[in-house]
């Protein structure tokens, strides 16, 4: 469940995150998940990729600030009340989220990918195992 994170610093101007996803794609580097928070002169992007080091290295020798992060990635059912729940097995365990954000809804076994950036991982790993949470497929 705990995997790597690239954050990217990307000035906020046209064709500016064009320019970052296509040396990904030129790359063949898979984007999985992304974020994208704004200010006024740039964007931080987190993205979740199939090659984390190779995405930093390349990223950076195109001239772009990258950095890496360990992150949390929960299956979460896909029902009312699934993140509420997880939410609150955290918060019970006296686990603060930092930021958090959605991948992908599974339809073939209803749920919901959390990406969690947590303030302390291993413990959050701990409590989220045994309370019976699952990282996705695509992280194995």
């Amino acid at each position: 469940m705990i995997l790597k994170q690239v954050s990217v610093f990307v000035e906020n101007r046209r064709g500016r995150l064009a320019e970052v996803t296509g040396i990904l794609a030129e790359s063949n580097i898979n984007i999985r998940a992304l974020s994208i928070a704004e200010t006024t002169s740039y964007g931080l992007l987190r993205i979740i990729v199939d090659c984390p080091l190779e995405a930093e290295r390349i990223l950076r020798e195109h001239g772009i600030a990258a950095s890496m992060t360990n992150v949390l990635a929960v299956n979460v059912p896909d029902v009312p009340g699934g993140l509420h729940k997880l939410l609150k097995t955290l918060s019970e365990h006296n686990l603060s989220i930092e930021y958090m954000y959605h991948a992908f809804v599974s339809q073939k076994d209803n749920n919901a990918c959390m990406i969690l950036r947590v303030d302390d991982e291993e413990k959050a790993l701990s409590v989220l195992t045994e309370n019976g949470y699952t990282g996705p497929s695509f992280i194995n």
